[in-house]
């Protein structure tokens, strides 16, 4: 049996505005069934000034043998270039790289409400990132969304996917930021890209999620 009854909030207030994102800090006791109160402590998470959650979308495609293959897209990544330090890991890592080779994601804005608001910005986002149009009723929905980092993060990844035909694709597009410049796209087998994960080429969590689960429907 839980201990725990309640939070009580001592402090609560928004620190880091401006930007892309801000920290929330709150000073809590928890206070436990027999009436007792824990020390007080901060707990620290990330917020946005918009958007709460994400969808992500695996792109793929069949080739001439049937055999699907996934798109994945090479993106600029200034954090992991100038916060990431390889000799604090636990095992060899190769320096820190400006780029991530991810699936397409995007967060969900005002009014992308539902499994068809869910749709519609991930038809958005394959159009900005991927350079494919595609339609809402052509994208697969694969389950609930999942909190990437619950102990940081209140954010929840909602995974989609979407069949395209490969010499179909404009250029990409973007959404207009610094962030998007330079972007490019490569396809690889659904198998391949998995394992690329599992040696850490391929080193973010939501593509990995997004990728089993794809395969898990097929």
């Amino acid at each position: 049996m839980h201990t725990f009854a309640e939070f009580v909030v001592e402090h609560d207030e928004i620190v880091g505005t401006g930007g892309f994102l801000a920290l929330r800090r709150l000073r809590l006791r928890n206070r436990r069934v027999d009436g007792t109160v824990s020390a007080s402590y901060t707990c620290d998470y990330m917020v946005r000034p918009y958007g709460q959650d994400a969808v992500v979308v695996v792109v793929y495609a069949r080739n001439a043998d049937g055999r699907v293959e996934v798109l994945l897209r090479d993106g600029l990544r200034p954090p992991l270039f100038f916060g990431r330090r390889p000799d604090l890991a636990p095992l060899p890592e190769p320096a820190a790289s400006p780029w991530s080779r991810e699936l397409v994601a995007g967060i969900l804005e005002v009014g992308d409400h539902g499994e068809a608001g869910l749709r519609a910005r991930a038809c958005a986002e394959v159009a900005e990132e991927a350079g494919f149009d595609v339609a809402p009723d052509a994208v697969q929905l694969l389950g609930a969304g999942t909190y990437p980092s619950p102990g940081g993060k209140i954010e929840k990844f909602y995974f989609t996917a979407v069949q395209v035909t490969a010499t179909a694709q404009r250029a990409l597009a973007g959404d207009g930021s610094p962030m998007e410049e330079g972007a490019t796209t490569c396809w690889l087998p659904l198998d391949a890209a998995i394992a690329a994960c599992v040696r850490g080429d391929l080193c973010d969590a939501k593509t990995e999620i997004g990728l089993r689960r794809f395969r898990d429907t097929l």
